[in-house]
Order: C-alpha cells, then sequence, then structure tokens
C-alpha cells in the first residue's frame, strides 16, 4: 500500500494562460513539484462532456485543441503524455454505472493538458480522463466520484479541472477588470462551505440564489469541483492553493485535499 495521494482541483481560466505564465500557473507549478509522483493521473475536465459516461483507454492519447479564435502558438503546443488502459480498466471496476471505453476519438483537452503542463512539465505520467455526464444532477456526479476514492491509495493521482465561477456572456477582457460583485459572493460562499466541511449546500448550489444562478449559468464547470470534494476523507482538510476572480466572471480558486 503506497501513501494516499491528494485530490486537486484547479480553476484552470483561459487557454491562453498556457502561453502566458502568472501568478496561477506558477502555483500550480509549484503544486506539482510538491506531490509525490503517481502511477499515473485520473482527470476530470469540464470540456469533455457526455451522454453517459465515457473513459479515454487508447495508449497513446492525441493532445485536443478544442476551442477556437486562439493565437496559432496554442495550437501548435502538445502534451504527449502515455495513456492508461489498465487505470481505464481500473475506473470502470470501481464505478457503479456503465462506464464506455473510448479509444479513438477523444484524448487530453485543454482543460487537462493546460493544467498538467504545469503540474507535470514533462508530460511523462499517464493520464486518463473521465467524462461529465451531461445529463446526470450534481448529487449524482457527486455520488459518482466518491465511488472513485479507492484509486487514491493506489497512487492515483486525481485531478479536477474547471471553474466555481464561470459566466463567458459577462466577461470583461481588460487584464484590470473589476470582479462582479455577485461572482464574488459566491466564489467566497463556496470558500466558507469547503472550510466548513458543508458539502451539501455545494450540491444545492441553485438555492443560494441569483448569485449562484448568475455564477453557474451552464454546469458543466462547477462539476468538476464536487468531485474533488467527493473524495474528502473525514481526517482531511482542503488547503486553498491560489484564488482569484478574472475578466470580472471567471473564479480561478484552485484547491486540494490532504
Amino acid at each position: 500500500m503506497t501513501a494516499r495521494q491528494p485530490a486537486i482541483f484547479v480553476g484552470h481560466g483561459s487557454p491562453m494562460y498556457a502561453l502566458e505564465p502568472n501568478r496561477y500557473t506558477a502555483a500550480w507549478a509549484n503544486l506539482g513539484k510538491s506531490l509525490k509522483r503517481p502511477d499515473a493521473i485520473l482527470m476530470i475536465s469540464a470540456h469533455w462532456v457526455t451522454r453517459g459516461v465515457w473513459v479515454t483507454a487508447m495508449p497513446k492519447p492525441k493532445t485536443i485543441h478544442d476551442f477556437g479564435g486562439f493565437p496559432q502558438a496554442l495550437f501548435e503546443i502538445e502534451y504527449p503524455a502515455p495513456g492508461s488502459p489498465a487505470l481505464a480498466d481500473r475506473i470502470q471496476e470501481l464505478l457503479s454505472t456503465p462506464v464506455v471505453l473510448e479509444e479513438h476519438e477523444w484524448g487530453i483537452d485543454h482543460g487537462a493538458w493546460s493544467v498538467l503542463k504545469y503540474l507535470f512539465p514533462k508530460a511523462d505520467i499517464p493520464v486518463v480522463q473521465l467524462s461529465l455526464n451531461g445529463a446526470m444532477s450534481a448529487q449524482a456526479h457527486y455520488d459518482l466520484a466518491k465511488q472513485l476514492q479507492a484509486l487514491r491509495d493506489e497512487n492515483i493521482l486525481i485531478v479536477s479541472s474547471g471553474n466555481v465561477v464561470h459566466n463567458l456572456r459577462t466577461i470583461h477582457w481588460q487584464d484590470d477588470a473589476q470582479p462582479y460583485p455577485w461572482a464574488q459572493s459566491f466564489n467566497q460562499f463556496f470558500i466558507s462551505q469547503i472550510q466548513a466541511r458543508q458539502h451539501q449546500p455545494l450540491i444545492d448550489w441553485e438555492q443560494f440564489g441569483e448569485a449562484a444562478h448568475l455564477s453557474i449559468p451552464t454546469p458543466e464547470h462547477y462539476w468538476p469541483a464536487l468531485y474533488t470534494l467527493a473524495l474528502q476523507a473525514e481526517q482531511e482538510r482542503v488547503e486553498l492553493l491560489v484564488d482569484g476572480i478574472e475578466m470580472s466572471s471567471i473564479s480561478m480558486l484552485s484547491f486540494y485535499l490532504q
């Protein structure tokens, strides 16, 4: 039995951070340097939403550039980490819901590689992605994530990538854009609840009212945070890695369990 791996949630923000390091990417890189080397990484990204639950099972996943309108240099980034069919099989064993093994179409999307290139820049640790079933409720995502707990004792690092506040319709692109009060309010509410070990109010986020609905107009960027919280053991605490509101309506909050 190996020492338990932490579980990490990263607020990934703009794809441009892959080209333009900043205080957030520096925090991710510093965390990566402090981690015990895992045998493989299970990645849950906001950018892979499917019908049903899918997991990548190819030995050599491709780097996916699932965005548009960015500089060519961003499309040229590769993250050539190997895959792990064995981990894909293990995930299929652990989950009570039927899992589809994805061999061809997907790979490592930008919600994954834009973070992993800072956490593990050598791209030499196998990466498997688990999709988000778009038909599931927040509670169902949380309950499914709990079934992955055993992986942490098998030297598998579980990394979730999204944003607690993610409203693209209200973005201000200026570097000095001020956060919306509702974005700050919901972000602080989220932090207060994870520090109090209160997960249910975050699962039932819609009850927080207008600030929650403005912060989460669609849930796919929020769900990955619930995957990390679901993995919190009784004796574990949440450590805040970095925080901030960028472009007025994107939370860069990142945290991990240890």
